[in-house]
């Protein structure tokens, strides 16, 4: 399962990076592009966001391309045929990312297990509280993926601890409150908050919201297993063009000192 895969992975790079894609934004053939550049890249994990109309976590950057791509003909069912394609054709571990409403509409059950047979890992679902998660809870476990849940930084250490008994693979932290694209500031501050992320869980923890370059990801490592790169890589995207995300990408590892090693 994830947590191993990212564990192991660790004994190999200081920290580990998780790439965004809104699936069929702009369009599924770059969407495919975006992916094989990011895999080529060296990203470790991938984030397939299944587009829908009221993506509530989400910021005007990847809202937009969550509209963009439902209004190109984006659907729930062609998502899952390009999810079987990249994972088919890739060695890393790939996760959906969506919204309740398109887990609930065909079956907790039915989702779940599709999930698993076109090779997904794990699921994001940030509108899905743990508490009112049960039937998804043990699809998940029956079909052997991971629950991915999110800390914030006004979790309370009570609920931090709630939440990563429910999760598995690893725990999202956002870096601050709100939505995914506005800036974060990477200070003390959020040390404090990482550190209550440790205290209240074993898994992995992967950090996003705001991270959005080479300094950013420096900053996180040792802090942190995973960083998370979803808005900046469209906003590349769209001012530069498919052919410009696998050079960000392989740039974002540049700012770690040459001197730092894996945790052993």
């Amino acid at each position: 399962m994830l947590e191993q895969y990212i564990r192991q992975r660790r004994q190999e790079r200081p920290i580990l990076l998780m790439t965004h894609i809104v699936v069929g934004y702009p369009s599924f053939e770059a969407s495919r592009r975006m992916v094989d550049a990011m895999v080529a890249a060296g990203v470790d994990l991938i984030e397939l966001q299944i587009p829908f109309s009221e993506p509530m976590a989400d910021g005007p950057v990847i809202l937009r391309a969550n509209q963009d791509a439902l209004a190109a003909g984006a659907t729930v069912q062609r998502c899952f045929e390009f999810a079987a394609e990249v994972a088919a054709a890739h060695p890393i571990p790939f996760l959906f990312m969506t919204y309740c409403n398109l887990v609930l509409r065909p079956g907790v059950a039915t989702f779940v297990q599709r999930m698993a047979s076109v090779g997904i890992r794990g699921a994001i679902v940030p509108d899905l509280p743990p508490e009112e998660g049960n039937d998804y809870l043990e699809a998940m476990a029956d079909a052997r993926l991971d629950p991915i849940f999110i800390f914030s930084p006004n979790s309370v250490p009570r609920r931090m601890e709630m939440i990563a008994a429910q999760a598995s693979g690893f725990i999202y932290c956002v870096a601050r409150k709100g939505v995914t694209g506005a800036e974060t500031s990477f200070t003390d501050e959020l040390d404090r908050y990482l550190e209550r992320c440790k205290a209240a869980t074993s898994l992995p923890l992967a950090l996003g919201f705001g991270v959005q370059d080479a300094r950013d990801v420096a900053f996180l490592t040792g802090k942190v297993d995973i960083a998370v790169v979803g808005s900046q890589t469209i906003r590349v995207l769209d001012e530069q063009g498919v052919d410009a995300v696998g050079p960000f990408v392989a740039g974002l590892r540049e700012g770690i000192p040459s001197g730092l090693r894996p945790v052993a």
